[in-house]
């Protein structure tokens, strides 16, 4: 009986060890697990951390990318009206590159027009085949700007525009509405669109 009892004695000890050894285990796996949720979620920390320094690093890259092609756009558009203006410049130099010495001719072509105003009806042979000489240089200095596209700036009669004339007198006309161009005093030229001379005129008041 006492042997018996013995071995109850022994084998509830043995019971109870076994019982510590699962109780420290099981202390063990969940402090161990308890650690490894820690370190799991310190990775996971450190890995969204991580991230999101890259998206930030990608955005920051996304920018100065959107940056330096809106530069390029603007520095192509700049460049592109610079070539305009310049072409357009070159283009104005050549068109109206004889305004100079068209401007220079005209005051000849005034006093040809000045010269065969004259009445030449009751001056001798020599002097009516003089002016016949003037008419003819005359037609012929005509000739050649209109072969420059020079033209002669039509406003007798007209609405005095001063843009293209300006006025040095004027004059109450009978039967004229105010503002009329009633004499030319000196032709006006333009040399094809553009103005190198105004009209000298007078005005109706």
């Amino acid at each position: 009986m006492e042997e018996e009892l013995k071995k109850k004695d022994k084998k509830d000890n043995v019971e109870e060890k076994k019982d510590e050894i699962k109780e420290e285990k099981s202390e063990l796996k969940e402090e161990k697990d308890t650690k490894s949720n820690k370190e799991e979620k310190e990775k996971d920390k450190k890995f969204f951390k991580k991230d999101n320094k890259k998206d930030l690093e990608i955005e920051e890259l996304k920018k100065k990318n959107e940056e330096l092609l809106n530069k390029v756009l603007y520095s192509q558009a700049e460049f592109a009206n610079y070539k305009k203006r310049r072409d357009l410049e070159v283009s104005n130099m050549l068109k109206y590159s004889n305004s100079e010495i068209v401007t220079e001719l005209l005051p000849i072509v005034d006093n040809f027009e000045r010269a065969i105003k004259l009445d030449d009806t009751n001056l001798e042979d020599t002097l009516s085949k003089f002016l016949d000489g003037f008419k003819m240089i005359y037609s012929h200095l005509v000739e050649l700007l209109k072969k420059f596209e020079v033209t002669e700036i039509d406003c007798l009669n007209k609405e005095f525009d001063p843009n293209i004339a300006q006025a040095l007198m004027t004059a109450k006309v009978e039967g004229v509405e105010p503002g009329i161009v009633v004499e030319v005093l000196q032709k006006g030229y333009m040399l094809k669109d553009k103005m190198i001379r105004p009209a000298l005129v007078k005005v109706s008041e």
